[in-house]
């Protein structure tokens, strides 16, 4: 008996793969297909491949456990991905049906790992899911129906440098760094929101900007912003600040030299950084040689390290590694566990799902008319890449460790109520193009009856019945 569960449990752990494969492809093969029916098929592949990835992650779970919660835990998820598409499908019509698949996918990739490594985690992660979809499914009509968001470019500058000076003063100190605010017991961390505010601050003043000096405040009051989470050592949102106001500025000036003169600065920056700040010239050696000295401060990325290179390409299977050897490995090295358990094809599939969020983004930014909603999107599809560029390049050693989590995938309940509230937003902004797209078809519509229309001269509609 023992002997056939195990040969089940090493069944599921392929089949797994293959699911993230299947779903993985389908999140690039929709884009080539041109009827609105092709692409309904894919989403439904999608969502099976997706359901089947998560039931059968559960039943090995509960097969190593022998833990009825799990049942039971899993059905509350299950409830929750089907509603949550149901009722953004339903509510907007319009919404980019890939986003939402591959939001959802990547919430379940989480849940699996997080319950793997603890069941208390992952029920506070599931409520906060569970809040955050509630925001979400306001948060497009707020978009598409108050326009006066893109006048208040002053009020998003002057709440983002508050919350993050509020965290220099207030926030207590957590690795040698001030991240987070407790207010009546509940704990959350202001810069995973000021990083959407910064991106409506930076639109906003790009926007207006027609003049040298507009740019210089723009870019003197992103540099606040960047210094003080530089002085309160939160290394990580700092550099995703710093890179996503560098892209945000290139394709609002179109001017190279103003992006080289920041990456000058930048690097003149690090370099001081280096020499000033001891924890940074710690996250430097670390990551030259980590073995130097393992068993202190090399001790997380090596463990990393052999978490990924113990998984190989098919993983070793849930339970069946050892992930939480790695400190912080649900909210800094995530990507790590799942190389290990989970295996490097399916981690490969994750970079790639994550990469096709990001082609949405910029391909919505490109077809939007409005300038400060094209900026928008840019800044936000910038700061969700970067932000899984630091994330996996630390735990893989491309880069130092950062600290900072996998979107949507790694524990902490600030990182993914904000990621969740950057889906809805650029949902929003998705359906605002379609909105541009079928008022464009209208008009078409429109001079067209009036070409066919023998009655009324080309050029003329409502108005040239007045001159007849």
């Amino acid at each position: 008996m023992t002997g056939l569960m195990n040969l089940g449990m090493q069944a599921a752990k392929y089949l797994m793969i293959i699911m993230m494969v299947i779903y993985t492809v389908q999140s690039y093969t929709v884009f080539r297909r041109t009827s609105v029916r092709a692409k309904q098929y894919v989403f439904l592949r999608q969502n099976v491949s997706m359901f089947l990835l998560h039931f059968l992650a559960f039943t090995v779970m509960f097969l190593k456990t022998m833990d009825l919660q799990l049942l039971i835990f899993y059905g509350a998820q299950a409830i929750y991905l089907g509603f949550t598409l149901v009722l953004f499908c339903n509510l907007y019509p319009k919404a980019s049906r890939l986003l939402i698949n591959n939001m959802c996918m990547l919430l379940t990739i989480g849940m699996i790992m997080i319950t793997r490594l603890s069941y208390d985690w992952s029920i506070r992660q599931f409520k906060i899911m569970i809040a955050g979809t509630v925001l979400a499914l306001v948060i497009p009509v707020i978009i598409r129906k108050i326009m006066v968001i893109t006048r208040m470019a002053w009020a998003y500058t002057f709440v983002g440098i508050g919350l993050l000076a509020l965290v220099l003063v207030a926030a207590s100190v957590t690795n040698g760094a001030k991240l987070s605010l407790s207010i009546g017991g509940f704990s959350f961390q202001p810069s995973e929101f000021v990083k959407i505010i910064f991106v409506f601050a930076v639109a906003g003043l790009l926007t207006e900007a027609r003049n040298f000096k507009r740019i210089v405040i723009a870019t003197g009051l992103a540099a606040v912003h960047v210094l003080i989470l530089v002085v309160s050592r939160d290394l990580g949102s700092a550099l995703i600040f710093f890179i996503t106001y560098l892209v945000m500025l290139f394709v609002s000036t179109r001017n190279p030299f103003l992006v080289l003169a920041g990456l000058l600065a930048g690097c003149v920056a690090a370099v001081a950084a280096y020499f000033l700040f001891s924890h940074v010239r710690v996250r430097v050696q670390v990551w030259l040689d980590p073995f130097a000295d393992y068993a202190n401060t090399g001790y997380q990325i090596s463990q990393s390290l052999f978490a990924i290179a113990a998984g190989g390409w098919l993983g070793t299977g849930l339970y069946n590694g050892s992930p939480t050897a790695i400190p912080y490995v649900a909210q800094d090295c995530m990507f790590s566990a799942i190389c290990e358990e989970l295996g490097g094809i399916f981690a490969i599939c994750l970079i790639l799902v994550c990469m096709s969020c990001f082609i949405m983004f910029i391909n919505i930014s490109m077809k939007l008319t409005n300038r400060f909603y094209r900026l928008v999107a840019l800044g936000l599809g910038t700061t969700y890449a970067v932000q899984v560029f630091l994330t996996i390049g630390g735990a893989t050693k491309l880069i130092p460790l950062t600290g900072v989590t996998l979107p949507l995938v790694s524990y902490g309940g600030s990182s993914v109520l904000s990621t969740l509230i950057l889906f809805a937003i650029v949902q929003g902004l998705y359906m605002l193009r379609r909105d541009e797209e079928e008022q464009d078809e209208e008009e078409r519509r429109k001079e067209l009856r009036q070409y066919q229309n023998p009655g009324n001269p080309p050029g003329f509609g409502e108005a040239g019945d007045q001159y007849r």
